[in-house]
C-alpha cells in the first residue's frame, strides 16, 4: 500500500499535481492542510481516496478540524497542528495523541518536514511532510513523505524532497 502525505500547498498545487502525475497509482492520498480552496481539484486528480483537513489559512474551507481513520492496522489522527502549537515543538500534539489512543499523528502547519517513529508500546508516530510550496526547513526544498505498508502491515516512511 502506497499513501503520499502532504501539506501546505496553499492553493499554489503545481509541485502536488507534478508529484501526483509522478507517484500514480497511488492507495491514499492525505494532506495536512493549508490548501488554499484546491480540495475538488486535489480529489479529482488523485486517483485514489483522499482525506484532508482545514489548516489555519483555509478559512472558507468546509473540510473538518480533523479526521481518525485507518491505514491498515494503523489508527490514524490527522489535524493540522496549529491548534495543538505545533511551531513551538509538538509535545501537546503527542500527548494528546495519546490521550486518543492513535498510532499515527500526521500533521502539518510548520513548513518543515520532521518523522518521529515510535519506538516502545503505547508510543506516537508523528509525521509532518513539510511543504511542496513554501518550504522553512535548511535548504527550503519541498518536501513529502511516502508511507508504505510491507507485505506484513508494517509501515515504512520515506521522507523526500523535489
Amino acid at each position: 500500500m502506497r499513501i503520499l502525505i502532504v501539506s501546505d500547498t496553499h492553493g499554489r498545487d503545481g509541485n502536488l499535481y507534478t508529484l501526483l502525475n509522478k507517484m500514480k497509482p497511488l492507495d491514499l492520498l492525505v494532506h495536512c492542510g493549508d490548501i488554499g480552496g484546491s480540495e475538488d481539484d486535489i480529489r479529482q486528480l488523485a486517483g485514489c481516496p483522499v482525506h484532508m483537513v482545514v489548516g489555519n489559512n483555509d478559512f472558507f474551507s468546509m473540510l473538518p478540524r480533523e479526521e481518525e481513520f485507518l491505514i491498515g492496522s494503523y489508527h490514524v489522527w490527522l489535524t493540522h497542528g496549529h491548534r495543538q502549537m505545533v511551531s513551538s515543538g509538538n509535545r501537546f500534539l503527542k500527548e494528546e495523541a495519546m490521550r486518543r489512543s492513535v498510532d499515527i499523528v500526521m500533521y502539518g502547519h510548520t513548513h518543515a518536514p520532521k518523522i518521529e517513529i515510535a519506538r516502545r508500546q503505547g508510543e506516537v508516530t508523528a509525521i509532518n511532510p513539510g511543504s511542496l510550496t513554501y518550504p522553512r526547513q535548511e535548504g527550503r526544498r519541498p518536501s513529502y513523505i511516502l508511507m508504505e505498508l510491507d507485505r506484513e502491515g508494517k509501515a515504512h516512511y520515506h521522507l523526500n524532497y523535489l
